[in-house]
């Protein structure tokens, strides 16, 4: 937790008053410059800034002149270079040693040898915004022009760690606005999501983290009720701590006046798991949707075609939060989840049809069978699978 640190309060109590009272918006910017660079380098460090400086000005540099080519190798090195800090020892010891241990072990050494003690610092969210960029610069969109607009697009502190994922069509506006002048409203509103998320996180999330690993190594000798209560502080946790840093960023921003997109909907009152997904993480999932998915085929070429399309998507939504298995699989998990949303009105024939009329007459159903959905898929996510198929199995036998 970064927001929380003593280091940080003192960077917010010099950083804000001096933008606040630089009215000149070129003075802002510099100093938000500043902010954004010493922010970065004090967390991340040498060793997680040299690359992402690298494959920015790469990033930047090959979207200048709108060849498609370049972009296209762009969106090559940007994708290379987080399957080489997060994932390259995952495929060779995970992929690779299935098939030829004795090459994987031999290349997780080579590779182990040429990486740095942990990924810099946000990189799967770095490479995200660049691929973004690229492939929107592809597709016909003007480039950012000035180095100072696309350094502070790619490191604007707030957004920094954990997002959400900014798009750069929307975030330039917004930052020029910022930049021009911060009205009381936004101060104050943004200090108010600013608290929020830091309730959130700290209060709630923190301190159903410490109930959640107190029960854990019981949770076999649980009555089925608490098993469940476990399995609902789980969801909660997760749902307060991810909201909460997007509360914090989007709070931290609006005190500057600038906007970014909202991340969490109230997603625990979705009545299906494809509305789940409209309000979880919405930065990641239309991400996913728009360069993932819609450039797979999406829906336009058959059932089987999307719903093959959206288990590719979900692994790779789930492997984005983790180099590790239970992650694919949670993906995968969901994946199922959503073709089965999607699909059994036309599986089931006529019963199909009237289970979605009983569904659109009464919602609570719906949503009742989403959370009955998710709640457990979030045993894949924080547990190797076969503890988390132990636990899953303990919530619907009722032993």
């Amino acid at each position: 937790m970064i927001f929380n640190t003593y280091w940080f309060i003192g960077f917010c109590a010099v950083f804000f008053p001096v933008f606040w009272l630089l009215r000149l918006p070129g003075l802002r910017r510099t100093w938000l410059l500043a902010g954004c660079a010493y922010f970065h380098y004090h967390f991340a460090g040498p060793a997680g800034v040299l690359p992402i400086v690298a494959i920015g000005i790469a990033t930047y540099l090959l979207a200048l002149p709108r060849i498609r080519l370049l972009c296209a190798l762009g969106v090559v090195l940007a994708v290379a270079t987080l399957c080489f800090y997060k994932y390259a020892v995952f495929l060779c010891h995970d992929a690779i040693g299935l098939l030829a241990p004795r090459l994987a072990a031999d290349l997780g050494r080579q590779v182990q040898d040429l990486l740095p003690g942990a990924p810099p610092l946000a990189v799967s969210f770095f490479v995200f915004e660049f691929v973004h960029y690229q492939i929107e610069v592809y597709r016909g969109h003007e480039p950012i022009r000035r180095p100072d607009d696309f350094i502070l697009f790619a490191i604007h502190f707030p957004s920094l760690t954990a997002g959400p994922i900014k798009r750069y069509g929307d975030y330039l506006p917004s930052l020029r606005q910022g930049l021009t002048g911060v009205s009381p409203e936004d101060v104050a509103a943004g200090a108010t999501r600013l608290a929020l998320g830091l309730v959130k996180k700290v209060v709630l999330a923190d301190n159903l983290t410490l109930v959640i690993d107190f029960h854990q190594p019981q949770f076999t000798s649980l009555p089925p009720g608490q098993a469940w209560l476990f399995a609902g502080a789980l969801s909660a946790r997760i749902l307060l701590d991810f909201s909460g840093y997007s509360d914090m960023a989007i709070g931290l921003s609006r005190m500057m006046g600038i906007r970014l997109p909202e991340n969490f909907h109230y997603p625990y009152a979705a009545t299906s798991l494809q509305d789940f997904w409209q309000r979880w993480h919405i930065s990641l999932t239309s991400w996913i949707r728009d360069y993932i998915y819609i450039p797979l085929g999406g829906n336009r070429h058959g059932l089987a075609r999307q719903l093959l399309n959206a288990m590719i998507v979900f692994a790779l939504c789930g492997l984005w939060h983790g180099p590790a298995w239970n992650f694919v699989l949670w993906g995968l998990w969901h994946g199922a989840g959503l073709v089965l949303n999607h699909a059994y009105p036309r599986l089931l024939g006529p019963l199909g049809t009237r289970l979605a009329g009983l569904f659109a007459r009464f919602p609570v159903l719906g949503w009742a069978l989403t959370l009955l959905w998710v709640i457990p898929g979030w045993l894949l996510f924080f547990y190797e699978p076969a503890t988390a198929w132990r636990m899953a199995v303990k919530l619907f036998t009722f032993a």
